[in-house]
């Protein structure tokens, strides 16, 4: 049996927004195991779906740089202070790192380091980083990048927070004009926004929604009004319920932020700006990096650091 610490409980809490004693039950209920007492809290409906295990809790910088408007690439860079994630040469840094991006063919992280660093070629992108470290005295991270390239259409991008949030947005399109980039650049926008997970439903894989549907049962097996339903009624309830949170998920689907009258969904939108600009304009995919992302910061206990130096 595991040890249940009141870390656990906090940290279970700060992920899923469940109450302390529930957050006990749940670690005692899956012997510790962060991630099933997730899952058991959700089949309880005592967290929420969208809440994941990782939080956003470290620094740093997303970066996005562009070659015309065919190719576009975003990193994240992450620092240990926001102090840092400020200071200049770290953001020019961060800045010449996406440039290497944009110019890297490949995927892996480990070759996109041993390319040679644009900036002078006698080194290395990772001895780059490790003189960046050295002149700014705290651990820097290349963390992850991707590179977006468009075959039959345009890309375009919006930061938000100075670097917090950095997206792309790929679409097939024969007209590329400022009318359809403007809408497009709404569309990242609203990814930054609401995040969603998928383009349209059409990607959601059969895994994730076959999964979904484990959680909507159990949440409704605990739910009182819906106990001695026909077994057709519950199906008809999850259905339900699964097809409005794949309209929450899914790009198209979720309501059009900008929308006048507050109902337009975003295929709808798209369609109103084809048809706006004679255009066959269809979104393709997304990326959305946000700046420590899943990254469990050290919390620091002040009170107790102090006391430790001074011998207490």
């Amino acid at each position: 049996m595991a040890n249940i610490t009141a870390a656990m409980v906090k940290e279970l809490r700060e992920m899923t927004g469940a109450g302390m004693m529930d957050c006990k039950k749940a670690l005692g209920q899956t012997d510790g195991d962060m991630e099933a007492a997730v899952e058991f809290l959700r089949k309880n409906g005592q967290a929420k779906a969208e809440k994941k295990a990782g939080r956003i809790a470290a620094e740093g910088l997303c970066r996005v740089v562009f070659k015309d408007d065919q190719a576009a690439a975003v990193v994240e860079v992450n620092s240990e202070t926001d102090f840092v994630a400020k200071n200049e040469e770290f953001q020019n840094f961060v800045t010449a790192v996406a440039e290497q991006a944009l110019n890297f063919d490949g995927t892996e992280m480990d070759g996109f380091m041993a390319q040679p660093w644009e900036k002078d070629t006698s080194k290395t992108v990772k001895d780059a980083l490790v003189e960046m470290v050295a002149r700014i005295g705290e651990n820097i991270n290349i963390r992850r990048f991707e590179k977006v390239e468009a075959a039959h259409g345009c890309v375009v991008s919006y930061v938000h927070g100075g670097g917090r949030i950095g997206v792309i947005v790929e679409a097939d399109t024969d007209v590329v004009n400022d009318s359809v980039k403007e809408a497009l650049t709404n569309l990242a926008m609203q990814v930054a926004a609401l995040s969603p997970k998928y383009v349209s439903t059409s990607d959601v894989s059969e895994e994730y929604k076959e999964h979904e549907k484990e959680i909507l049962k159990a949440q409704i097996a605990n739910d009182p009004k819906m106990a001695g339903k026909p077994e057709k009624v519950i199906e008809g309830a999850v259905t339900g319920r699964l097809n409005k949170e794949l309209k929450e998920v899914c790009l198209l689907e979720q309501v059009y932020v900008k929308a006048e009258d507050g109902k337009q969904t975003v295929a709808q939108y798209v369609a109103q700006v084809a048809k706006e600009n004679n255009a066959a304009l269809s979104i393709r995919r997304f990326v959305r990096f946000e700046t420590g992302e899943g990254i469990e910061k050290k919390v620091d206990d002040f009170a107790a650091e102090v006391a430790a130096q001074a011998g207490l």
